[in-house]
């Protein structure tokens, strides 16, 4: 097993200070039972770990996507792989009113929207192991309520386009707030990690024109991996003969998901009575600007004559169908960052409401699942199916170990051979 202190020492973007007391906070966490609060950490730590001490580290302003990627760099990056970046939100539940970033969210677990805090997070995986080291993670602000204001109505128009309209360019697309704020997060990530990433994984709710308009615009090397809807409408390249008058067609006939040629079909199995179909098209889509890569996955059920599909898509035409319907499902990874984060190590326990605290809060729960992903490899080594319950059932073993060490009247000496 690695020394903590050792495992932290790469991290040279905080003061000699702020990494003394992360180091204790580290500590008391992998060993701590209940909910991860300032006052709970206090009650688990060693020395310098007293409850003043985890206020100010708390309230101390710290470079969290440095200090994430000089970790993650230390202990996971391997240039010999192949990496991909993987984004999504998380929703964290909230009661009161003085949290800062508290609104309503739209939480998947519950299906609803529910009073919250919201946090876009970008982490690195590995296309090879399929682990995900979170990066870099920040708070969305729920948008500013404007006052109710009555619009006048105007009289509808007639039918047709207007008079003097002009065709919008889809390459250059006005993104919202919403859409700029992760553009920002992607720009500054790129730039901090400075490696070879040309894969951008977003889940099915990113599947629109906005989030390959944003990707394009972080660098033209990137392309966007994503899902579709189902009943997303496609076109075949115009083929025709152009009639001499006005602009060249670029939509041809429009294609047909229930009756693909066979020659676009890659990939074909049966199981438990369910046809898996695997086709791969080059097809147009009014919304985007350029010819998309789509790979369509059609599941029929053999005995009652149903089926379903799942439309897969990137903007890189080169990409094979193996590697994207991979690359697709290794984004499900970070949803298990998130529950490493929520289940052991305090995202939705904080109580802070100031800015500053709830962000070192936020982001604390994140670094602790890449140190608990460094350690747990390294125990692996001996035992695979060693988890971050035994994680923290061993240091917790640890921990009162050296208290009952403290109860004796003399301070044992260790071994000369074992050094036990």
């Amino acid at each position: 097993m690695p020394d903590l202190t050792f495992l932290l020492q790469c991290i040279t973007c905080v003061d000699s200070t702020t990494l003394r007391r992360l180091t204790v906070i580290v500590s008391a966490m992998l060993a701590m039972t209940g909910r991860v609060t300032m006052l709970g950490i206090s009650r688990w730590a060693e020395e310098g770990g007293s409850y003043r001490t985890i206020q100010r580290f708390f309230n101390t302003d710290i470079k969290w996507d440095k200090l994430h990627w000089e970790f993650v760099k230390y202990a996971f990056l391997d240039l010999n792989e192949v990496y991909i970046i993987a984004g999504d939100e998380v929703v964290v539940t909230k009661s009161g009113t003085d949290t800062h970033g508290l609104g309503k969210f739209y939480s998947s677990i519950r299906g609803k929207v529910v009073p919250s805090l919201s946090y876009f997070t970008f982490s690195l995986v590995n296309t090879t192991t399929g682990a995900s080291h979170p990066l870099m993670t920040r708070q969305q602000l729920p948008p500013e309520t404007k006052p109710t204001v009555e619009v006048p109505v105007t009289p509808k128009r007639g039918r047709g386009r207007p008079k003097g309209s002009k065709n919008k360019n889809k390459s250059e697309l006005v993104l919202s707030p919403y859409w700029l704020f992760i553009q920002e997060m992607l720009s500054s990530l790129l730039l901090i990690i400075g490696i070879d990433v040309r894969y951008i994984v977003l889940d099915g709710a990113f599947g629109n024109q906005y989030a390959y308009a944003m990707i394009k615009k972080c660098g033209s090397q990137l392309h966007i991996i994503s899902k579709l809807k189902c009943n997303s409408v496609f076109y075949l390249p115009f083929s025709g003969t152009y009639s001499g008058r006005g602009p060249h067609p670029k939509y041809g006939d429009k294609f047909n998901l229930r009756q693909i040629p066979e020659s676009c079909l890659k990939d074909s199995s049966t199981e438990n009575g369910i046809r898996t179909d695997i086709y791969q098209m080059e097809l147009l889509h009014t919304l985007f600007p350029q010819p998309l890569n789509i790979v369509l996955i059609l599941k029929t059920h053999l005995e009652k004559g149903v089926s379903s599909q799942v439309i897969l898509f990137s903007s890189d035409l080169t990409l094979t169908h193996t590697l994207l319907i991979r690359y697709y499902r290794l984004r499900f990874q970070i949803e298990f960052n998130f529950r490493d984060a929520k289940q052991f190590w305090g995202l939705e326990d904080f109580m802070t409401v100031n800015e500053t605290p709830v962000t070192n809060a936020a982001n604390l729960a994140f670094f602790m699942v890449n140190v608990a992903q460094a350690l747990i490899d390294s125990f692996r080594q001996q035992n695979d199916k060693f988890s971050a319950n035994d994680l923290k059932a061993h240091f917790r073993g640890l921990k009162y170990a050296a208290e009952v060490l403290k109860l004796l009247p003399e301070k044992p000496i260790p071994s000369p051979t074992t050094g036990y």
